[in-house]
């Protein structure tokens, strides 16, 4: 008989909704991580491990996305899709409560071991679509989880109906926080891998041709699908390089002439061509106020 429960430190762990199976996964290598997070993570891990699920999932740079919003100590954030918990601490340490929405039993116990510290999570294993939560929250998170819609939500409109899914559980004044890839970014002009699509090139620039369980969006194509959804007072920001491991964010109010991009750009997790300097482009489209268009990612906060 399946468990229905479970707790790990001081997290709660949720199974009533799990069906049995994992059905997204990073495979073997996740029985990996969690081991590296049951004897604790370390920086020599990090340094010495260079495969990108291991970065990906462990490095503290995954915080820099939304470390910096200044949440209140009485806020409740709902974290759909929360991976192996790379943000959830970061969440935990400023909100009053963390509900998080895991597909994967794997996952969702990666996530509750490196956050066992916190008595505030409580971890819902199981599809955002079958859960039934009877409360509402001050923040839904959408950090990577969007573009999959497709793949996990039944019907001929799937990415506007998980969104309106998603807005049922803000309380009012509440935020939708989405992250995801932008279809247009720069980087997928100058030579990048499609994230989602096993190292492809140019399949979001042509707009997924025959592809129909992952996309992403250009700005003017999310701004319309979250009004569809009845979320019209959007609030943009563009995490560079990209939304896995910002080390700048800029909003459209950004002075590029004096604050140009720092950083290179980097591929952790594919190989990639780069037919022209990616940074010297991007401060050229950003200076012309068209950063909007070309950002490689958005940060966007959503409410009614």
């Amino acid at each position: 008989m399946m468990k229905l429960s479970e707790q790990i430190g001081n997290v709660k762990l949720d199974y009533r909704w799990y069906q049995g199976e994992d059905n997204y996964s990073d495979g073997d290598v996740e029985n990996e991580l969690l081991g590296i997070v049951k004897q604790g993570i370390s920086d020599q891990a990090l340094a010495t491990d260079t495969r990108w699920p291991i970065v990906y999932h462990l490095t503290p740079m995954r915080q820099n996305l939304l470390n910096w919003y200044p949440f209140n100590k009485n806020d409740s954030v709902l974290e759909i899709g929360m991976g192996c918990g790379a943000v959830t601490g970061s969440f935990a340490d400023k909100v009053k409560s963390v509900d998080g929405i895991e597909l994967s039993s794997r996952r969702a116990q990666i996530a509750a071991w490196r956050n066992k510290e916190f008595d505030n999570i409580t971890i819902h294993v199981g599809n955002l679509n079958d859960i039934q939560l009877d409360k509402k929250f001050d923040y839904v998170t959408l950090i990577g989880v969007l573009e999959y819609a497709g793949s996990f939500t039944e019907g001929d409109t799937p990415y506007l109906t998980f969104l309106k899914n998603c807005k049922e559980y803000l309380k009012e004044n509440g935020a939708l926080i989405i992250a995801i890839e932008n279809r247009l970014g720069m980087k997928y002009f100058s030579g990048a891998a499609e994230d989602h699509l096993g190292g492809t090139r140019f399949s979001g620039i042509t707009n997924y041709q025959g592809i129909d369980y992952v996309r992403t969006f250009s700005k003017p194509a999310l701004e319309k699908l979250l009004k569809e959804a009845g979320l019209e007072n959007l609030e943009w920001y563009y995490p560079h390089p990209d939304y896995k491991i910002p080390t700048e964010i800029f909003t459209d109010k950004t002075d590029f002439k004096q604050f140009g991009f720092r950083h290179d750009i980097e591929s952790y997790d594919l190989d990639r061509h780069e037919y022209f300097d990616e940074r010297i482009a991007l401060e050229s489209v950003a200076q012309e106020g068209l950063i909007g268009v070309f950002a490689n990612s958005f940060l966007v906060f959503a409410r009614r």
